[in-house]
């Protein structure tokens, strides 16, 4: 056994362990928005200005109720058509932990928002309005979800109040939905019946729906356990910048600036930089708060190695009998992005890959996913708008990965259009090639 595997994949400090990331998502008018502004209207972490603004803005529409949903439609466009268009970020806490809310927009011509929003996500909550039950963007989304990863599903069958409060109604959902699920990678899969407008089952438990007995959404997300989500194993460093001395009092400083992709990393412990391969050992850690004795993460840090080696921006640091794939032939599933032009067969993209740039050909289009009914459609030439496919690239310089479902950091990348510098796709890595 290495040091590698033989680390905890749990032991995570703390301060860095209570911050969770979630995303909602859901079809058009299932109350994303309204459910978010629930959590932070009763959780109390409103100030003044906004509840008052948001009273205020409701009144002029008409409405005898406060509309939460204000609070997270913030585009003027959003707040003239009531619905979710773009990824609204939204920051709370509570004594117990910290959230970042991602709410993803409904409409099926935003596949793409919602894949950006659930890419870093912890949990994806997935709202289903009860008189409707389960709909083709609810199958979309928690497709969506399982595909890029996101560990804890959590299915909130909404407006409750419209069925009379029904646990028959509840049950046929949650039976139909964990039919389908079934045909997903789900890891964690939990059910809870909520009216995000009365706030039951929200921040507080329901007196209206006694035959329920879990926690309320906001108690639930509270006490799940993210920390052995994290790869703590496999030792990932992407250099994003060299840094080199600013003053002349300083000539042998050399340290490698980045964000923690995976794994733990310790002064002392031994290193191999890639493409090079060469080893050496981390001789200090520095933050923005002075030096650590371990790094992990999603930290920003700079280390500093007990050797001179040729480093650059985009290269790689892990451990020597512990390395990612160096490939140049990737196997993919993309979600393409970019509404001028599909992606085609022989079509050439700049590809990102954690910190490292290269240019990428589209040799081949395995197959089209529906993702409604998970259908494989073979023979295809080319990716709309949303749509989504398994697609085998060739890079022109090697790339250092793993397969996403190991890495969700180093299995990703996105491509992007030259001509236009968008991107134009997002992809997640199922296998790649060594390169010869």
């Amino acid at each position: 056994m290495t040091a590698d595997s033989a680390a905890p994949r749990g032991a995570v400090r703390k301060d860095r362990a209570d911050l969770l990331r979630f995303a909602t998502a859901g079809s058009v008018d299932d109350g994303k928005s309204t459910l978010i502004g629930r959590l932070l209207f009763d959780s109390k972490t409103l100030f003044v200005d906004q509840l008052a603004a948001v009273e205020r803005t409701s009144k002029e529409r008409g409405h005898d109720y406060t509309d939460l949903a204000l609070l997270t439609d913030g585009l003027r466009a959003e707040r003239e058509q009531g619905i979710t268009i773009d990824v609204a970020y939204r920051y709370f806490a509570t004594p117990r932990r910290r959230f970042i809310i991602a709410d993803t927009p409904g409409h099926i011509q935003y596949t793409r928002n919602m894949v950006t929003g659930a890419s870093t996500a912890d949990v994806a909550v997935l709202l289903l309005d009860a008189r409707k039950g389960i709909t083709e963007q609810s199958r979309r989304h928690a497709f969506l979800s399982t595909l890029l990863g996101v560990p804890h599903l959590v299915l909130c069958v909404n407006k409750m109040d419209l069925v009379d409060w029904s646990e028959d109604a509840f049950e046929a959902i949650r039976e139909e939905f964990t039919e389908f699920a079934s045909r997903l990678r789900v890891r964690d899969m939990t059910f809870i019946p909520v009216s995000a407008l009365h706030g039951d089952n929200v921040v507080n438990q329901s007196k209206r729906m006694p035959w329920y007995d879990g926690l309320p959404l906001l108690r639930h997300l509270e006490r799940l356990y993210v920390a052995s989500d994290r790869n703590l194993v496999d030792v990932r460093f992407p250099v994003q910048y060299v840094i080199r001395p600013q003053s002349h009092s300083v000539t042998d400083y050399r340290g490698y600036a980045g964000v923690v992709a995976s794994g733990v990393l310790k002064p002392g412990d031994p290193i191999m930089a890639l493409p090079s391969g060469l080893t050496t050992t981390i001789a200090r850690i520095d933050t923005a708060d002075g030096p650590v004795e371990e790094a992990f993460p999603p930290m920003a840090v700079t280390v500093t190695l007990a050797d001179e080696l040729d480093i650059s921006r985009g290269d790689m640091l892990c451990r020597p009998q512990n390395a990612p794939i160096i490939a140049q032939e990737i196997d993919a599933q993309v979600c393409w992005m970019d509404e001028s032009a599909p992606l085609s067969v022989g079509g050439k993209y700049a590809i990102k890959h954690t910190t490292r740039w290269a240019r990428a050909l589209v040799r081949e289009i395995a197959y089209r996913i529906d993702v409604n009914t998970l259908h494989r459609h073979e023979g295809v030439e080319s990716l709309a708008l949303n749509e989504i496919g398994r697609v085998k690239l060739r890079v022109t310089q090697p790339l250092f990965v793993d397969p996403y479902q190991d890495n969700r950091a180093t299995g990703a990348f996105i491509l992007v259009d030259e001509r236009t510098n968008k991107t134009a796709g997002a992809g997640v890595i199922g296998r790649a090639t060594v390169a010869s």
